[in-house]
């Protein structure tokens, strides 16, 4: 199988779909088919309407399954549109039955039913299970394309069945071993089984230490343990310890992709926004709850100010650093937000403990005032002249940003006691409630201090 380049990619994409524009079949189908599916996505994007019907014509749909599998969700729902309905169903048919089932879960029920009872009835039943389990779950993501062996079989025996029933599995480097109750008791690896003797048993050479899952597990747990331990699938399981599927590295590698979007939306306050397919009124209907209610957060802020206008009015340079001791402020909590929701989303928190890692954000604020209290009292001095403005700047900076390391750390850890997503604790949040703080320390030192100013 061939991979193209990005810099090879659109010439020889233009010279393959010459052979499909010219009818040049036999050269089209040799050359296009050779190519990865990724890549053979990338072409199909390029075609007319025309030329889309044409390739209809010139691929099977068993062979066209692998291509519909790398499209996106809006591309495939298009071009399931033009597709004969026995042409989708056995493209459905040789999907991926993960695939086959997030595909399907997300039409119209009219649309789900037909495109299923014209399904083979195996392929159909295995799509209708894994669409039972709830989104985000091990067994909504996980496949049933696996192979499954039996403790008393031997090497040679398992090469034999591999041969036979390999093809269709999605997966061949672990073959799990059940007992008679369809109970997982075994791994075997391809590489054990083709370095035993042909006739060891698979029960003497299987490893019986298992990393497994449970079918109602989430499924970014999931992908952080195919992450932890190097795995290339994971068996998931019933409560009751029935092998139901498997996890490839594959899907765990879509869900951390999807799960980080997800917390980069919620980290920013644009959750459902980033997605660059979009329109302008979806975004903005998306972000707009969360800038209003920022905006009279910030309400907040300026009853903050207007707290001390006394206090201003005395010393009216006290404005100058608002700016200043604001974004100081935000900025240092939004960076803590961001080390404890990577430690959470991470699992490396749980290692380090939540107490270590509270007073080590609170140092490093502190180390970070300090040196910003040092270069303030430099700058204000040489700058204004004034060493007592210069000294109630920095102490401000020097308090704001100690605990605004600890309100952006503290956040998502009480979010996350909550079982909600740490990282609904938004960076504009957190930086709104730290600029609160911020002036509060400010103005309380400055007003303390007016006498001396």
């Amino acid at each position: 199988m061939q991979r193209l380049d990005k810099k090879s990619r659109g010439k020889y994409a233009e010279e393959i779909l010459d052979f499909l524009r010219n009818e040049n079949i036999p050269t089209f189908r040799k050359t296009f088919l050779d190519l990865h599916p990724m890549d053979q996505a990338t072409i199909f994007t390029v075609l007319d309407l025309n030329e889309r019907a044409l390739l209809y014509h010139y691929i099977s749909a068993g062979e066209f399954s692998s291509i519909f599998q790398e499209l996106d969700y809006e591309v495939k729902l298009m071009i399931l549109n033009e597709l004969h309905e026995a042409y989708a169903a056995d493209m459905l048919n040789e999907m991926d039955a993960d695939d086959a089932a997030s595909f399907l879960a997300k039409l119209p029920e009219n649309t789900r039913e037909n495109l299923l009872l014209s399904m083979d009835d195996t392929e159909e039943a295995e799509v209708r299970e894994l669409m039972t389990y709830p989104e985000e779950t091990a067994g909504s993501i996980m496949t049933k394309d696996y192979i499954q062996i039996k403790a008393s079989f031997t090497t040679r025996e398992v090469l034999e069945y591999l041969q036979k029933e390999g093809p269709s599995a999605e997966t061949i480097y672990y073959l799990y071993v059940v007992n008679e109750n369809e109970q997982l008791a075994g791994v075997l690896s391809l590489r054990d089984l083709i370095t035993h003797e042909p006739s060891e048993l698979v029960e003497k050479i299987m490893s019986t230490r298992l990393a497994t899952v449970t079918d109602s597990d989430d499924q970014e747990e999931v992908a952080r343990m195919i992450q932890h331990y190097d795995l290339l699938a994971l068996p998931v399981l019933t409560k009751m310890g029935k092998l139901v599927g498997i996890i490839t590295v594959d899907d765990a590698i879509d869900v951390i992709e999807e799960e980080t979007t997800e917390d980069v939306g919620e980290f920013s306050a644009v959750r459902g926004a980033t997605d660059e397919d979009v329109t302008a009124f979806q975004a903005a209907k998306k972000r707009a709850p969360w800038i209003v209610l920022l905006m009279f957060l910030g309400m907040i802020t300026a009853s903050t100010i207007e707290q001390f206008e006394e206090t201003l009015e005395a010393i009216v340079l006290l404005a100058v650093f608002i700016p200043l001791i604001m974004d100081s402020a935000g900025n240092t909590g939004t960076q803590s937000l961001a080390v404890i929701v990577r430690g959470l989303a991470t699992g490396s928190l749980d290692k380090k403990g939540v107490a270590k890692t509270l007073w080590r954000e609170f140092k490093t604020g502190m180390m970070i005032g300090l040196a910003s209290a040092i270069a303030i009292v430099i700058l204000i001095y040489f700058l204004y002249g004034n060493t007592m403005l210069a000294v109630v700047v920095a102490v401000s900076i020097f308090l704001s940003l100690s605990l605004a390391t600890v309100i952006g750390a503290i956040f998502p850890l009480i979010i996350n006691k909550l079982k909600l997503d740490p990282a609904i604790a938004s960076g504009p949040f957190i930086t709104t409630i730290n600029d609160i703080l911020g002036l509060l320390i400010y103005f309380t030192i400055a007003t303390s201090l007016l006498h001396y100013l």
